[in-house]
């Protein structure tokens, strides 16, 4: 649609290189012809952002393959499971690793820019059309933050749902560009790959985040969107403090993947005051997005008196309207206005599957595994994963109570609270804190007083561990499991 609409627009800049819509179409026919060729099942991409991202995507959807974007982060073994579990596969990019690491017959492995050219150099029949829509579209491995990854199942019919519901055709002017800086593997760099295409963006790839390389790349090509993680925003906004502040016209950022501290969507308010931010909310298995917190309601949030309107800012927004949203407690019974209980998400983007097996419910309700409540006037608050409850003597603890109390202690720049091994109650509450620079590190005692005051005796840590720096993901997703081996 993009390139019949406008072929010769500018759809990829990247490294130097831009791509026009034609040109992408063209790459996408010739590499489905490939992949036909090649009798694979699946199309693998172990590569940083480009155009071979956009070339594979498109490419493997027109031959009716699961286009699977891998962690080229991963260590060796982490990746040579996922390698096993989807040969045969046409492999895209860091053909040394994959040949080491899966000895596999019938895998396909190209470098990016061979892959390249070969499509565009292929035989493609430029009436083939691609899936109806039930086939698998993608198949993203989760990020395993508290287990081991599991295949997460898209189809076409969900990506459409959400493309469809959230952005018009051909909305973008010429001169619109998109900053993409998320990885080809997570399902925000899917979306904003998509979403762009449809809108008619020009889209602008970093393939490694650097805040540098990226203030440079958002002047140098007058960005007017971007899409950050909160551990990103972060380090732009470190950077931009530090000095370097070049010419902006970002007219929009979204946001997502990982708590955003308040403190720090308040700098960036300040930072970026011509500049709408939007909260948005998702998973892989919702095909991104199924809540937003707006523009205009980050504003009014920033500036309310009120403490429950303030509070706003710190929610992920109201649901699309094209998904419905409960909340319910631990026998699946929908929650009162207010109450914390797992967050429940039902709507046609939402697959909820899975290569093993489908989560969704009778009723086609997924659910998320987060935890969360909804105030009276319909905002999302999330407070951790449902699974990071601490259950003491029987007692259901939410890390994030604990988590707020102590981020409010002026010394505390990051926390997590996990549940460690008690012979008394089965689980108790250890805590490992980061201290921020230039202040002392806070007493144990002083602590727990802290939390003791604010809460009550059972949400007090039995152990307080101290880090230089917490550990997360390139997603800005805290690494629970990791701060309870410290702890074991």
């Amino acid at each position: 649609m993009a390139a019949d609409a406008a072929p010769d627009r500018i759809g990829i800049v990247c490294d130097g290189q831009r791509w026009s819509y034609e040109a992408l179409l063209a790459g996408a026919r010739g590499a489905a012809e490939l992949i036909r060729q090649s009798g694979c099942e699946h199309v693998a991409l172990l590569d940083e952002s480009s155009e071979a991202a956009v070339i594979a995507l498109f490419g493997a959807a027109l031959a009716g393959v699961p286009y699977v974007p891998l962690n080229y982060r991963l260590a060796d073994p982490d990746l040579a499971a996922l390698l096993e579990r989807i040969t045969p596969a046409l492999i895209v990019g860091d053909t040394q690793r994959v040949t080491r690491l899966c000895s596999a017959p019938g895998n396909v492995v190209l470098p990016r820019a061979e892959f390249v050219k070969a499509a565009l150099d292929a035989s493609a029949d430029a009436t083939t059309e691609g899936d109806a829509g039930e086939g698998i579209a993608i198949q993203l491995f989760t990020s395993g933050t508290t287990a081991a990854p599991k295949a997460a199942i898209l189809r076409h019919s969900n990506l459409v749902s959400y493309i469809l519901g959230t952005v018009e055709f051909a909305s973008a002017a010429e001169d619109d560009a998109a900053l993409v800086s998320v990885p080809p593997y997570h399902i925000a760099g899917i979306a904003a790959l998509l979403s762009s295409i449809y809108a008619l963006r020009r889209i602008l790839l970093l393939p490694a985040f650097d805040p540098g390389a990226w203030l440079d790349l958002a002047a140098g090509e007058q960005a007017s969107n971007a899409f950050l993680v909160p551990t990103m925003l972060s380090r732009v906004i470190a950077a931009m403090d530090a000095g370097n502040r070049p010419e902006l016209t970002l007219r929009a950022i979204a946001y997502g993947g990982g708590k955003m501290p308040l403190e720090l969507i308040q700098r960036a308010l300040e930072l970026f005051p011509d500049t709408g931010f939007t909260n948005a909310y998702g998973l892989t298995e919702t095909s991104s997005t199924i809540a937003l917190l707006g523009p205009d309601e980050h504003r009014e949030a920033h500036a309310a008196d009120d403490p429950a309107a303030r509070a706003r800012l710190a929610s992920v927004g109201r649901p699309l309207p094209t998904v419905e949203i409960e909340i319910r407690d631990e026998d699946g019974k929908p929650l009162p206005v207010g109450e914390r209980g797992e967050i429940y998400v039902r709507g046609e983007q939402v697959s909820g599957e899975y290569r093993e097996r489908s989560a969704l419910d009778a009723e086609g309700w997924f659910p998320t595994r987060d935890a969360g409540w909804i105030d009276e006037e319909g905002y999302l608050f999330l407070a951790g994963r449902a699974d990071d409850v601490i259950v003491r003597g029987g007692e259901n603890i939410s890390p994030g109570e604990i988590e707020d109390v102590l981020l409010g202690h002026p010394a505390v720049a990051d926390v997590a609270a996990v549940a460690i091994p008690s012979l008394e109650w089965g689980e108790a509450v250890g805590v490992m804190i980061s201290v921020r620079p230039g202040h002392p590190r806070p007493s144990e005692e002083e602590l727990k007083a802290l939390v003791r005051d604010r809460l009550r005796s059972s949400r007090v840590p039995e152990k307080i561990l101290f880090a230089d720096a917490l550990p997360y993901n390139e997603m800005g997703k805290l690494l629970r499991r990791e701060i309870k081996k410290h702890f074991a």
